[in-house]
């Protein structure tokens, strides 16, 4: 039987390195560079047809041997050159001999210009390369042709690493889908390929096994990590008849597991679908790199011919070897690899960090939008409260017997299905079916009514006991939650509140936004009392209850009118409207509802309101990491590229300027991924 991975708590797994991870086929495009297919700018790492960072197939030492074997040469070289003179070691000799160090490293950057120039992309660093170093031999400086070659390839490597280091997390996430599952079929276990189950299909999951396919709980209760699905490591338990998502760990029991939805349509399928086209989607700062690469890169070159040739007309001491070498190096200075590697290696890094800590970016343009976000504009239920109503506060008079007035209202409530019921329920506990109920009505917009024991109960809001005259001392309208009054034997009995209760991480949510000088405003369809209530609590700038969806559509236009970016955080589906205005629609729960997904542009997948100041750091972090490598690129390539042209920098300035920017470029980049926001 095919080998299946095995999964501690903590959702680590125990059995394969990562090397040894199969990625599923689908998922394959993730892993590749998608520079060479858009077309609309320089290529540094190619799909298919072309140069291609994902090292997954490959060790380190293979990755490095052809540069070590180079080196070796190169050294053994400059020995002979300079240090240990062998009288042998001239003319075709030593020519062969650079040519033995030089073909390891160069040929595949050779190849590399030759794919490149065929798919017309003329002017790549690769034929820059190529250039450069055959001009050297070209002019007999045999050790720094191959020098300039070894020390680009090396270069490579590092980013190879780099980038394969950058993706881990998110291969990771690719292989949360087992490829198969066990089935019961006629009560016997049948292990069958995971696309191949039907809906209805019984799942037995063993403890440390990883769920397949969305489904229903058929065991009375079990304990799942949820941490492919929502960055949480904490174990959920999950009760008999409530959805179980493709992903999750069981930890401990035997658990069996219906299944509700098709394997390519489980909430991970939709997630890991929706992490691959992320990187599709580019940030205005990444197509503006690329179009400026593949502008820059052949003005570059006419520039180096411009260097080399038009001194004869201006030097009356012309040396054309001199000015070739200096067109050279000029080649070498001005490569572009450091700005078209690190800069979507940035936002790579940034997606992956925020899909590691449960929030889904839809592309690196949303990485940037967050990063200048000045209003967050959200909903109340289910965005900061936990959207489900809990009795907050009992008020029996003392005259009453409080535990038998409950019992009594439980099972009045039981004949009702209104989420106030739900509550008093949860709150109460079973159902005391011993209680008779007589002549039990609902009366429209104020609430129950019954015989128990011979006397009437009322259950409901204050218009009700106003409609049987029944007196009370207080006033309902300072009462801020819901108010459920009760009466007995024609006697005020007391009342019960119930409210949404507030998201424990709500009011550090507000917090950090202040902290990062953003505004928050809570726009809601409840009770303006309540609204402003939970306004108060939570430390919220603005807040607006009783509002119909195109009343929050005019408040976000108020808001946008002041030029200032909002982004807004709902569920995705009622607010569609305000979602479309906003610059970037955020959706809680992402595992509550398919259509946040298809909807939102940022998805927040375990419900957790402080993920929203996080979403904002991680975009303000990837954005200074970007800029810092630009900036970085620029302004030591600018220096060296005068250098160079007026005859003071060398190939090894060059070579610096190239691969050490490019490397110290990309360093900086993967350091998002070891960043705690």
């Amino acid at each position: 039987m095919k080998h299946k991975h095995k999964y501690d708590a903590q959702g680590k797994q125990l059995c394969c390195t990562l090397q040894e991870l199969k990625i599923d086929k689908d998922s394959n495009k993730l892993l590749k560079e998608e520079q060479h297919h858009e077309g609309d700018g320089h290529n540094h790492s190619h799909s298919d047809d072309g140069h291609n960072h994902d090292s997954t197939d490959k060790t380190t030492i293979e990755l490095f041997l052809p540069s070590i074997i180079s080196f070796v040469l190169l050294l053994a070289g400059i020995a002979m050159d300079n240090f240990l003179p062998q009288s042998w070691f001239k003319d075709w000799v030593r020519l062969a001999w650079y040519i033995a160090a030089y073909i390891p490293v160069a040929v595949p950057v050779l190849k590399e210009a030759f794919e490149s120039i065929k798919n017309g992309d003329v002017f790549s660093e690769f034929l820059l390369m190529g250039i450069a170093t055959i001009g050297a031999f070209a002019i007999k400086e045999y050790p720094e042709g191959v020098a300039v070659m070894l020390f680009y390839a090396v270069g490579e490597v590092f980013q190879t690493l780099a980038v394969t280091r950058a993706k881990s997390n998110i291969k990771s996430l690719l292989d949360q889908r087992p490829d198969e599952v066990t089935i019961l079929e006629n009560n016997q276990p049948k292990t069958v390929k995971a696309g191949t189950v039907n809906i209805g299909d019984i799942i037995q999951l063993k403890p440390g096994e990883k769920l397949g396919l969305d489904g229903e709980l058929l065991t009375d209760a079990a304990s799942f990590n949820t941490a492919a699905l929502t960055g949480e490591s904490k174990p959920d338990t999950k009760n008999k008849g409530e959805t179980v998502l493709a992903g999750m760990i069981n930890l401990q029991t035997v658990t069996q597991v219906k299944v509700t939805t098709d394997y390519t349509d489980s909430k991970l399928s939709k997630i890991l679908e929706l992490v691959q086209n992320a990187t599709a989607q580019k940030a205005p700062t990444e197509l503006f790199i690329r179009k400026f690469a593949k502008i820059y890169t052949p003005i570059v070159v006419f520039l180096a011919i411009g260097i080399c040739v038009l001194p004869y007309f201006f030097v009356s001491d012309y040396v054309f070897r001199e000015w070739l070498y200096r067109a050279l190096v000029f080649l070498v200075i001005s490569c572009p690899c450091a700005l078209v590697i690190s800069i979507p290696l940035g936002y790579f890094g940034g997606i992956g960090a925020a899909s590691r800590n449960g929030i889904l970016f839809k592309g690196s343009n949303f990485l940037d939008v967050m990063a200048t976000i000045k209003n967050v504009v959200m909903d109340k239920t289910g965005t900061m409260t936990e959207g489900v109503f809990k009795v907050q506060k009992v008020n029996i008079l003392p005259e009453f017997n409080k535990d038998e007035i409950l019992k009594m209202v439980n099972a009045l409530e039981s004949q009702s299905t209104h989420p106030v019921a739900t509550a008093i329920h949860n709150y109460v506990g079973e159902v005391d079916h011993s209680i008779q109920l007589k002549n039990t009505e609902e009366i429209a917009g104020h609430g129950l009514k019954s015989n128990i024991n011979g006397q009437d109960l009322l259950v409901g809001n204050f218009k009700l006991m106003d409609k049987f005259n029944i007196k009370y001392d207080l006033d309902p309208s300072t009462i801020v939650y819901t108010v459920i009054a009760i009466a007995y034997g024609g006697k005020f009995a007391g009342y019960l509140t119930i409210a949404d209760s507030i998201k424990t991480d709500a009011k550090e949510t507000v917090e950090k936004l202040h902290q990062l000088n953003v505004k928050a405003t809570m726009l809601s369809g409840d009770k303006n009392t309540v609204v402003q209530f939970v306004a108060k609590e939570l430390g919220i700038d603005n807040a607006f209850g009783d509002l119909l969806p195109e009343d929050k559509v005019n408040k976000v236009k108020e808001i946008k009118a002041k030029n200032e970016t909002v982004a807004f955080v709902g569920d995705g589906v009622n607010d569609a409207p305000v979602v479309a205005l906003s610059d970037v629609g955020i959706a809680m729960g992402g595992l509550g509802s398919d259509a946040t997904i298809e909807t939102a542009d940022v998805v927040i997948q375990d419900d957790k309101p402080s993920k929203i100041p996080m979403a904002i750091n991680i975009g303000k972090k990837t954005k200074q990491i970007v800029w810092q490598n630009i900036i970085l690129a620029f302004a030591v390539k600018g220096i060296v590229l005068i250098l160079g042209a007026g005859g003071v920098a060398t190939m090894w300035e060059a070579v610096f300027a190239d691969v050490g920017v490019a490397l110290l470029a990309i360093l900086n980049a993967v350091r998002i991924q070891r960043m705690k926001f």
